[in-house]
């Protein structure tokens, strides 16, 4: 069996930013995948489950009520290494053109307080395993590299 393009990737070389994962087409539509690392694989400490769960919930609700980019999202969901999430978008884009949503999403994300959307037991299968302080400690580190992001951080390593 042939390795899916995520596995050829040098997860050694591989640095926290956004990354184009691949682009599919779907009838006459274009869908990007974006690969949002935010930390650097099999060097730095996996994210934990709890603050996993809360920027899913978090940038889901986000990106879904986007004044630009709610009609676009397809998805927004954690990779199962806990490293970072995938971001599907409707439409041919690159990495330079999200980074500022990305950027306003984690913004969101570091500055959010409150009750964390859908984390109830109606609304979530596994609701009690949230942890806000360390989302926010997540998007704090994160905005770090995105606010600095080079060629570096937004095109895969050879």
């Amino acid at each position: 069996m042939e390795k899916i393009t995520s596995f050829t990737i040098n997860h050694l070389k591989l640095l926290p930013g956004v990354y184009v994962s691949r682009k599919d087409k779907y009838k006459d539509a274009v869908i990007t995948t974006f690969d949002l690392r935010m930390t650097a694989p099999n060097r730095e400490p996996v994210m934990n489950t709890a603050e996993v769960h809360t920027i899913e919930h978090l940038g889901a609700t986000f990106l879904r009520n986007h004044e630009k980019w709610a009609d676009k999202t397809v998805y927004f969901g954690p990779m199962g290494c806990r490293t970072g999430f995938y971001m599907l978008l409707a439409g041919d884009y690159d990495s330079k053109d999200v980074l500022p949503l990305v950027i306003e999403m984690f913004e969101f994300i570091r500055d959010f307080e409150g009750d964390v959307p859908g984390a109830a037991a109606r609304d979530c299968g596994n609701y009690l395993d949230q942890n806000l302080n360390m989302a926010h400690y997540q998007a704090r580190k994160y905005l770090e590299v995105l606010n600095n992001a080079t060629e570096e951080n937004l095109v895969y390593p050879e």
